[in-house]
């Protein structure tokens, strides 16, 4: 109702503060979905407040990441995704692994090693910014592969086990232990299932290794 009377006036500009915070999960889904159809129909600018991760990126155009009162990066929802520029931005929007090591400049096709603290090489996309020391990188976690069996292209592949797994329906969360340090998070569709404590080999493509500021 209250945006009802808010678009009666034709606004230059909307502000919408956690509009949908009250609403179940399943009713936040459909409403976000609303509001986009409906900014896009009366074509008016909107400034959207929300802590919802997911809402930000289904429903705007240009996102703004604050930090403490500061801004950490502004960019579309892919750029904030895809190439997130902070530690911050990366665990806030979207699942991150974050994997920490030392530089190494003697990748391929321009790309740069990372040496993790256990030893492990892990090729990355080359930053605007080469960081100089302890560097890390940011690896979403729908983007590292699983394989039972040993892939061909051996760029970025290492041994691994499945340490733990979590049902979500939708998906698949697993909890894989490697040589890299710590465990990775990986989430897949739920179809043909690893088990908890199956040797696998992870993949990660360097163009989804992104490093990032701390």
């Amino acid at each position: 109702m209250a945006l009802a009377r808010a678009i009666a006036f034709n606004p230059k500009a909307l502000l919408l503060d956690e509009p949908l915070s009250n609403l179940d999960a399943k009713l936040r889904a459909e409403m976000r979905v609303e509001l986009r159809e409906l900014q896009r129909r009366i074509d008016v600018t909107s400034i959207y407040v929300t802590h919802d991760q997911e809402e930000a990126l289904a429903i705007s155009d240009r996102i703004i990441v604050m930090n403490g009162g500061l801004i950490e990066q502004v960019g579309t929802p892919a750029d904030i995704y895809d190439r997130p520029r902070t530690r911050f931005v990366a665990d806030f929007i979207g699942a991150a692994n974050i994997i920490v090591g030392k530089v190494e400049p003697n990748g391929t096709d321009g790309d740069v090693m990372l040496r993790t603290g256990g030893g492990v090489l892990v090729q990355c996309m080359r930053p605007t910014v080469m960081p100089a020391g302890e560097a890390a990188v940011s690896v979403r976690t729908v983007y590292p592969e699983l394989h039972r069996d040993q892939p061909a292209d051996g760029i970025n592949v290492w041994p691994a086990r499945v340490a733990r797994k979590v049902f979500l329906g939708d998906s698949v969360q697993y909890f894989v232990d490697w040589d890299g340090g710590g465990a990775l998070s990986v989430r897949k569709p739920p179809l043909d299932t690893l088990n908890e404590g199956e040797a696998i080999f992870v993949r990660i493509d360097p163009r989804h290794c992104v490093f990032v500021e701390n």
